[in-house]
């Protein structure tokens, strides 16, 4: 399994920015999948995940009704959607794959097996 994150860049405070996930090798469907970023000096944390269908979504409460998450698997592709960005979403944006169910499992780094590289979001104030 391999994942490609892109569509990361600079923004102005209030703006959008349409984070991509392509996924190769077993099967999309097979896994959960999950959004996570690291900003400088700090921790990876969770952002966003679905479940492997995508009908079952989570997020960090600092995104929460902002950001939205979405999935194509027979395109083998994960989205976040984030809008109304501010200063404080300035990370770099992990997607990632897992084979889990509970919902707590999602907001875990470690619960998740393969890792796409990470794309820089700025968010200029």
């Amino acid at each position: 399994v391999q994942l490609q994150a892109s569509g990361g860049g600079l923004v102005q405070a209030g703006g959008s920015l349409r984070l991509s996930c392509a996924h190769s090798g077993r099967t999309f469907s097979s896994y959960a999948a999950g959004w996570f970023r690291q900003a400088p000096g700090k921790e990876r944390t969770f952002v966003a995940g679905a479940s492997q269908s995508g009908g079952t979504k989570y997020f960090a409460d600092s995104v929460k009704g902002r950001f939205t998450i979405s999935r194509d698997n027979a395109k083998g592709m994960l989205y976040l959607q984030m809008s109304s960005l501010k200063p404080e979403d300035t990370a770099v944006y992990y997607c990632a794959a897992g084979q889990f169910g509970r919902e707590s499992d999602y907001y875990i780094a470690g619960r998740y097996n393969y890792w796409g590289r990470g794309t820089q979001v700025t968010v200029s104030s």
